[in-house]
C-alpha cells in the first residue's frame, strides 16, 4: 500500500488548514499539533509526518523553529519539515535537531545550482516541494506563480540527489474533492524521483487511485483531522 504522511500545518503554534493556500481561509483544527502527532503515531501505515511552517513559507524564513524542534522529540515516526527553508543553515538546523527530511520549495525552484549543491551535501534528505496551480509552478507561500511548468522542473532536477518530489495541486488543496491523479501520474512518468501527492486527498479510495498511478506516498491534511478517514487504516 502507498505510504501515508499526515500533515500538520502551523501558524502561531496552532494546527490549521488553509483552502487553496489562501491564508485568510485559515481554519483551526480540533487536535493541537501535539495531539495530532500522538494520534498519527498509532497507525502502522503512517510512515512519516509532514509538518509545514506556514508563516515561514510566507515570510521566507522560519517562524516556528523552536516549537517544531519540540514537536519532533514527541514522535516515534520520522518527521519532515517544510516552510521557509531557504538556507543551508536552516537545513542543517532541522536535520541536526531530529528531522529526518526537509522540504525545499521556492529557493530550490528559483536557484537550481543551490538546490543541486544542497542535494549533494545532504543526499536523499531533501524533498523538492513542487506546488502548482494545475501544472503552473507557484512560489513564496503559493502567493505567486512562476513562468514554468511542473514538467520543466521534473526535467531540470532529474539528476539531483533528491529524496523525492512532493507535488501539490493548489487548486485542489483543502477542498476534500479528490487529488489531481492525471497530472500526478504524468509527473511519475517524467521524473526518476519518487513522487508524493498532496492536495484534496480525502479517502482510502483516493490513495488507491494514486497508488495505481505509481505514486509513492500521499500527504493528507484536512481529511486526516476527521475520524471517517481513519476507518480501514491500520
Amino acid at each position: 500500500m502507498i505510504e501515508l504522511w499526515p500533515a500538520i500545518d502551523l501558524i502561531d503554534q496552532q494546527s490549521v488548514r488553509l483552502t487553496e493556500g489562501k491564508y485568510e481561509s485559515k481554519e483551526i483544527m480540533n487536535r493541537t499539533a501535539e495531539e495530532a502527532i500522538a494520534y498519527y503515531n498509532q497507525f502502522e501505515q503512517v510512515t512519516r509526518i509532514h509538518i509545514v511552517d506556514l508563516m515561514g513559507a510566507l515570510h521566507q524564513k522560519p517562524a516556528e523553529q523552536e516549537f517544531i524542534t519540540n514537536l519532533i522529540q514527541t514522535s516515534q515516526v520520522p518527521i519532515e519539515i517544510g516552510g521557509g527553508i531557504r538556507s543551508e543553515e536552516t537545513i542543517n538546523y532541522y536535520l541536526s535537531n531530529g528531522a529526518s527530511y526537509v522540504i525545499v520549495g521556492t529557493r530550490g525552484l528559483q536557484d537550481l545550482p543551490w538546490l543541486k549543491k544542497m542535494t549533494d551535501l545532504y543526499p536523499n534528505k531533501i524533498y523538492l516541494g513542487l506546488d502548482a496551480v494545475k501544472d503552473q509552478v507557484a512560489v513564496n507561500g503559493w502567493t505567486e506563480t512562476a513562468e514554468r511548468t511542473i514538467y520543466d522542473v521534473a526535467e531540470e532536477t532529474a539528476s539531483f540527489k533528491l529524496g523525492g518530489i512532493i507535488y501539490t495541486d493548489i487548486s485542489k488543496d483543502g477542498k476534500m474533492a479528490g487529488p489531481n491523479v492525471e497530472l500526478t501520474a504524468k509527473l511519475v512518468h517524467l521524473s526518476p524521483h519518487p513522487i508524493t501527492a498532496s492536495g484534496g486527498i480525502r479517502s482510502l479510495e483516493d490513495m488507491k487511485e494514486l497508488e495505481k498511478a505509481g505514486v509513492t506516498a500521499a500527504i493528507v491534511g484536512k481529511a486526516a483531522n476527521t475520524t471517517d478517514f481513519w476507518e480501514g487504516i491500520k
